[in-house]
This record gives structure tokens, sequence and C-alpha cells, in this order.
């Protein structure tokens, strides 16, 4: 993580607790972290929108505002910086609604605060090199549409859809896949950072979402490759 150390790392860290959430604080800046400790959702978004944060730590049961809402009041202002829900609630239908905001993970508490600093490592990393990566071309032909990447935008017959970062990230996967199929495996592991059950259900919706967005062009079909993963089939 030395490129990444070389900047302090600044979190928001939003947590209804004090004892927590200063135990956290401590414990994060010990490990060079910059933290920001919010004690509600609506504070953590205040504080969001004021400031720049590479990455976000927020509890799901909090007064004002709870984590979820919290979460999707971000992504409507900023869709690229990563968050981390931490919470006792462990539910799999929590678990799933925080990944539908977007979460990059889903920690409950009690934890290994030495997980949490690994899981925040590879999250961090995964950003820088998604930033660092210049060796696509930026702007290529989808069937009838042009897609570009940095803008992350599906243009066809004057009509521009927005994708979401991880729907270009699919995409980009998908056209550039080696031998034409996207493994599920290397999708997982590079955008949603492992291949577990309930990222594997994540990626699915987004595998529907761009279908959706490419419907419009009849001779494009994403198919599913049994066992394996997806192909981008150009008729």
């Amino acid at each position: 993580m030395e490129e990444l150390m070389n900047q302090k790392i600044k979190i928001l860290l939003v947590e209804d607790d004090p004892n927590f959430g200063s135990i956290m604080k401590s414990y994060l800046e010990l490990n060079d972290y910059n933290v920001t400790l919010k004690a509600d959702g609506r504070q953590g978004l205040a504080a969001f929108r004021s400031e720049m944060f590479d990455i976000c730590i927020l509890d799901v049961m909090m007064p004002e505002m709870d984590g979820f809402t919290l979460a999707r009041e971000i992504r409507k202002t900023n869709q690229e910086t990563p968050f981390i829900f931490l919470t006792a609630k462990s539910l799999k239908e929590d678990i799933l609604e925080g990944f539908k905001t977007g979460a990059d993970d889903y920690v409950t508490k009690p934890f290994d605060s030495e997980v949490l600093l690994f899981k925040l490592h590879a999250i961090l990393k995964r950003k820088i090199q998604r930033s660092e990566n210049d060796s696509f071309v930026n702007e290529m032909k989808v069937g009838k549409f042009l897609f570009n990447y940095n803008l992350r935008t599906l243009a066809h017959d004057k009509i521009t859809q927005q994708l979401s970062p991880k729907e270009a990230n699919l995409l980009k996967m998908l056209c550039t896949a080696k031998d034409g199929i996207l493994l599920r495996k290397d999708a997982l592991e590079k955008i949603w950072g492992n291949d577990n059950y309930f990222n594997g259900r994540s990626m699915d919706v987004f595998i529907a979402r761009l279908r959706k967005c490419l419907k419009s062009d009849p001779t494009i079909e994403i198919a599913n490759i049994h066992g394996n993963g997806f192909r981008i089939i150009f008729s």
C-alpha cells in the first residue's frame, strides 16, 4: 500500500455510539489514516458534502438518518467514493440491502480490527488501479452504441445513457475479455473485491441493468456462459 501511504487517506466515519466511534477513530489514526468522525447520518452527509473523502465507513442503525439512507444520498452526490457498512445487523436481507445501495463491503460487529484494515487496503488499492488504468481506449463502438468509459456514457440515436461506475467497468471488461468470455470470478474480484455469494448476486443485478441499457440494439446480446461467466455477442 506504499503508493497510498504517500498521502494521508481521508476517512469519513459515521457512528452513533460515542465510545465505539472514538475507539475506531483512534485505531484508524494510529494506522496513519486521517479520520473525521460524525455521530449521525445528517452530520455525516453534511461532512461529505463539504469535504473530499477517499472512503466512508457507515454504521446502519443511527438517529436522524440511517446508514442505508445516508449511502443513497452519498451516491446522489458522488458515484465514485467507496464505502463500507459497519453494523450489528447481520440478516441476509440487511446485507443485500447494503450492497444494493452500492456498498463495497459489509462488516458485521463484532469484527477483527485487523481484518477491517485489510478490507480498507483492498478497496483503496482497487480505487487507485481504476484511476490509473490508461491502457483502455476511452471510446469504442459497442454495436450501434458509442461507449465512453471515462464519462460512463452509452450514446445511440441522439440518446445518451449514464452508466454507474460498476456498469461501466462491467461493460469494459465484457468488451475486452480474453477469448471473449468474462469470467465471473475475474469480474467479482476486480470490481467487487471478492467472489462471495452476496457480491455474485449484486453482479447479476448489474448485468441485468446492462442488458436493459443495450436492449434498443437487437444485434447485441450478453449471454450467460454456464459455469463460467458472460460473453457479449454481436449478431
